[in-house]
């Protein structure tokens, strides 16, 4: 029996699966989610994120993007996040299984862009103490993505919308998050808990009149149904960018301190757009036919005042300790 041939067909064997095993522990793939559509400004902003990870690691990672909420309602993404079955999301987080992650959406916690850089950034006290309670989750957080500061969309006109202590008489749709649904009784209208992805069937069917949760980019997708637009302010919107813990411990120390710089720039770089953006979605909800409703500096403090002293002590209650903290970082922003 001729040896060459053997020889050589075992030499080749183990080239081949000594490069495919090299293969499969130097390339990555992920899978990566968020809201909005192709073409958004979150969309935009992640491809430059995922084409500086690539170029630095010379493509060892590659990335599964799955746009417009095409892997479920945010709250759902972040517990497959925490079971490793998406590595990475960009979104807010749901409070069903941790009501302290509520802390971000605290209503009226800042009034303007540079209190809201001061307070949600990466390396915050406010980020380093949502990194410490997903971290409970096997979540960790690499960073942020500042959206925008809250409003109120309807179906039809309320009553004194600047005024508070006036009963509209509407019921709106709030995320099943309790700062929410408090926010929008306080300010005069009938909470409904349901996810963003039954809002928009809701303002259809007229189940509800309104929604709040959102802002004014995020209600230009619902054309025909958002008639009035009330930019009461309530919260300011801020996407955490966060992997699946087990993803995260996998990466060597450069890759981490990749993922964390890469993130740090992202969000920089949207804080230097973000308000003229936030500016042009209002001005696109008008061209859409929707009625912005002005609401004076006067009429702001109302509403932040009330929310402040009836609200807040809830909140205090629900989320501990990490609230005060939280307050008195605000303060000194302010």
């Amino acid at each position: 029996m001729r040896k060459g041939p053997v020889v050589l067909i075992l030499s080749l064997l183990i080239v081949f699966l000594t490069s495919s095993t090299i293969f499969a522990v130097t390339s990555l793939r992920l899978k990566i989610g968020h809201l909005r559509p192709q073409g958004s400004a979150i969309d935009q902003d992640l491809q430059m994120f995922m084409a500086q990870i690539k170029k630095k690691t010379d493509n060892k990672f590659k990335f599964d993007v799955y746009r417009n909420g095409r892997l479920g309602d945010y709250s759902v993404v972040q517990e497959r996040v925490s079971f490793g079955e998406v590595e990475l999301f960009v979104g807010p987080f749901g409070t069903a299984i941790d009501k302290r992650l509520m802390l971000p959406t605290t209503p009226y916690l800042v009034n303007n862009w540079d209190e809201a850089r001061k307070v949600y950034s990466q390396g915050s006290e406010l980020f380093i103490t949502m990194a410490g309670f997903l971290e409970e989750q096997n979540i960790k957080l690499l960073g942020g993505w500042p959206v925008y500061f809250g409003g109120i969309g309807l179906t039809e006109q309320p009553k004194h919308p600047e005024n508070p202590d006036v009963e509209k008489n509407l019921i709106i749709r709030t995320p099943p998050i309790r700062s929410f649904e408090l926010t929008a009784k306080q300010l005069g209208y009938i909470p409904y808990p349901i996810t963003w992805t039954y809002a928009k069937m809701g303002l259809k069917t007229g189940m509800v009149a309104g929604i709040i949760g959102g802002g004014a980019e995020g209600y230009i997708g619902l054309k025909n149904l958002i008639k009035y637009y009330v930019p009461v302010r309530d919260h300011f919107e801020y996407w955490f960018l966060y992997m699946n813990m087990d993803t995260w411990k996998g990466l060597s120390e450069a890759e981490q301190q990749l993922f964390v710089a890469t993130a740090k720039e992202m969000e920089e770089g949207r804080y230097m757009k973000a308000e003229v953006q936030e500016k042009e979605s209002l001005l696109q909800l008008q061209k859409q036919g929707t009625i912005i409703v002005e609401l004076s500096e006067k009429d702001l403090k109302a509403m932040r005042e009330k929310i402040q002293r009836n609200v807040w002590p809830v909140l205090e209650k629900e989320i501990g300790s990490a609230f005060n903290r939280i307050i008195s970082t605000v303060t000194e922003a302010q």
